[in-house]
């Protein structure tokens, strides 16, 4: 991998990353700022896919469908369908909650949930890029 793209795809991986820290930070705040935490856990799934699209030269859109960026990894890689149900639980938290209005927020429950589902997704895809050492 030239030096450009390592450190294209290490600035992506490095914000998906973040975002998960910021979840955990959210949820341990008194009180925890669940709205906030499910959207990052959105985001670092999101960040953590497009790092692994990156890596692999693989072009994708401008989108938070977690399910379309999904569909432009399985080509190459089958496996990303199994991050199908983390991406249709995951996806629609990039809005959800985001305004005040109508909609609840989200439960301490879900918000476990989506920690976990987005933990899955970033080790997912960490166990199949090579970062340098």
């Amino acid at each position: 991998m030239n030096a450009e793209k390592q450190t294209l795809v290490e600035a992506w991986w490095t914000k998906a990353s973040h975002d998960l820290a910021a979840v955990r930070v959210l949820l341990g705040a008194s009180p925890p700022a669940l709205d906030i935490a499910v959207y990052h856990c959105q985001q670092a799934a999101e960040k953590a896919i497009k790092t692994w699209l990156v890596w692999k030269d693989i072009p994708f859109p401008k989108t938070h469908d977690l399910e379309a960026l999904l569909k432009l990894c399985m080509p190459l890689d089958p496996g990303f369908e199994t991050l199908m149900p983390h991406a249709h639980i995951l996806t629609p938290y990039v809005a959800e909650f985001r305004y005040p209005g109508d909609t609840l927020e989200p439960t301490p429950e879900d918000a476990q949930e989506a920690l976990r589902l987005a933990a899955e997704v970033l080790d997912f895809v960490k166990e199949r890029i090579v970062f340098p050492s």
